[in-house]
């Protein structure tokens, strides 16, 4: 499950051969030297997007360059999976911290994968991915036995599986109306409730649910 390092995974999430380069605190914005750079940022899903994968869905955009994207579901937890569970499979003695948090499903590719996003302040003695103020990534079992003994990040979700796009499929898909974007916030993505997370990702663009139809432009 925790068997890769984090180049490894966005390496196969944009394509074989293709490494990416992470800007540590890096700024998603776009530039007049670059195309559209979603790194750190939210996408939510739009209704009817016509994907049922990703109904309601907050995504939370870990690599985006020309050679594709890759992102993880911050609301979709797994059905009756909790991280105590995990720990029990692969860490052994006391598990002293955050054994309640659930996990989440991070996509629908490669599901048997898993990996934590988290608060910025931990790092891995083996490897680590600052992707922006207040998030990292983390893919290597040293990160679950950290947490399991108290030692582990502030702010933690687990993820099984991610979600990638190819050259050019993120940005048409949001041209076809199927996304929104906003900023990522920390309270949003650790803090709330999985069910509250879509329409507070809304409410953070002053975009109101209930008037939100399937038609709308991008905000």
């Amino acid at each position: 499950m925790f068997r890769t390092s984090c180049n490894d995974l966005l390496v196969s999430a944009l394509g074989a051969g293709h490494a990416v380069t992470m800007r540590e605190h890096g700024d998603p914005q776009m530039d007049t030297q670059s195309a559209l750079d979603l790194t750190g940022q939210l996408l939510v899903a739009m209704p009817g997007m016509g994907d049922p994968r990703f109904d309601h869905s907050v995504i939370y955009i870990t690599a985006h360059s020309d050679k594709g994207a890759m992102g993880l579901m911050i609301n979709k937890p797994a059905p009756d999976l909790k991280l105590s569970d995990v720990l029990d499979h692969l860490v052994e003695g006391e598990n002293e911290s955050q054994s309640a948090l659930g996990v989440h499903i991070g996509g629908p590719v490669e599901t048997g994968r898993g990996f934590v996003l988290h608060s910025d302040e931990y790092v891995s003695v083996i490897e680590t991915l600052r992707i922006a103020p207040g998030f990292a990534l983390t893919a290597t079992l040293d990160v679950l036995e950290d947490i399991a003994g108290g030692r582990g990040p502030a702010q933690a979700l687990m993820m099984l599986g991610y979600a990638g796009w190819g050259p050019g499929q993120l940005e048409g898909e949001i041209a076809q109306n199927g996304w929104l974007t906003c900023a990522a916030e920390t309270r949003l993505v650790y803090g709330l409730q999985d069910a509250k997370k879509w329409t507070a990702a809304l409410d953070s663009i002053g975009i109101d649910p209930l008037g939100l139809s399937a038609a709308a432009g991008r905000a």
